[in-house]
């Protein structure tokens, strides 16, 4: 069998490219045009036998229909992600967010290749309604707070991949991530675990953006993973979308907090205003946390590794690579 993986120089996509060379026979097909994915991700897997990787845009229909006809399943997790990118490159986030995957969505429907689709917690918008279910109502703010032109665009992608598989019978998973963090994360685009570890192992001050009493729900790349090939590849999730995330809320102040123990760091934690660190129309949710009945129901279990292994995960790493150094 051989497996699409769009944005397979990610993190997610690199570390579910892992997965499935270790627990699959699968020929492993990474595309990935490395705007926000790292080749360092990837170094480990180029001379793998069954690993090819090709350079490429997921916008460009010409290489997608290629690589997806010649694909027996496609996890489609090319994306541009981050507050801070999509409020600095909105124009370009959405064409790779929406174009990519109407290119991927529609070559796959030639011949009913399964799709899994990356969607995001982002989608829940500023609601405070917690825990957000998949069928719960979304709240948005205005346009013109371009931090919420991914949740639209997000949002656009689930319809066009629900329609593709009502109306063209398209075997398509869509999965909603909340806040997925682990080694090889970066805290180049505002990805807050990386960035705190950096600075504790720094001894820099952690810097908090707001008052910190905003709540969020960290879910290890390991788990997400594997929710991501069960999803695909379980039929009852087919033209469903489920909600991938550990139940586990905590506030950015206390994540701070427990980054600054666990580092043994001298780090002090510091808050700067939203409108300082983006623009005055920036709007950040006060909460988010996922409601995880429909994927335990789905594939009978649901993420579960704690905070404290996710940052200790991290902090190793980046020590090992600091010594490395």
């Amino acid at each position: 069998m051989q497996t699409l993986v769009t944005g397979g120089g990610g993190f997610i996509g690199s570390h579910l490219a892992d997965f499935l060379l270790d627990e699959t026979g699968d020929s492993i097909l990474l595309l990935d045009d490395f705007s926000t994915g790292q080749r360092d991700n990837v170094a480990h897997l180029v001379d793998q036998d069954r690993v090819e990787l090709i350079e490429g845009d997921v916008t460009d229909d010409e290489t997608v229909t290629e690589l997806v006809t010649h694909s027996d399943r496609v996890f489609h997790l090319a994306a541009a992600v981050g507050v801070q990118r999509i409020v600095d490159q909105p124009l370009q986030s959405m064409r790779t967010n929406l174009v990519g995957t109407e290119n991927v969505l529609d070559a796959a429907a030639e011949d009913g290749t399964p799709v899994f689709l990356a969607s995001s917690s982002e989608l829940y918008g500023k609601s405070e309604d917690v825990p957000f279910a998949e069928s719960d109502d979304r709240i948005l703010g205005p346009t013109s707070a371009l931090r919420w032109s991914y949740a639209s665009a997000k949002a656009i992608d689930e319809s066009l991949a629900l329609a593709y598989h009502r109306d063209r019978d398209l075997p398509v998973a869509v999965g909603r991530y909340f806040n997925i963090v682990g080694p090889r994360q970066t805290g180049q685009y505002g990805m807050v675990i990386p960035t705190f570890v950096e600075q504790a192992l720094d001894d820099k001050p952690l810097t908090v953006y707001g008052d910190g009493t905003q709540t969020r729900s960290f879910t290890h790349v390991a788990d997400a993973v594997e929710a991501t090939y069960e999803l695909l590849t379980t039929p009852a999730a087919h033209g469903e979308v489920v909600n991938i995330g550990a139940p586990e809320p905590t506030t950015i102040n206390a994540l701070a907090e427990r980054v600054v123990e666990l580092t043994n760091s001298n780090s002090e934690i510091t808050h700067v205003p939203y409108e300082e660190a983006y623009d005055e129309d920036f709007e950040e949710p006060q909460q988010r946390e996922p409601d995880v009945s429909k994927l335990e129901a789905t594939l009978g279990w649901h993420p579960s590794t704690d905070l404290d292994r996710i940052l200790e995960d991290i902090i190793d790493e980046r020590t090992e690579a600091v010594v490395a150094e």
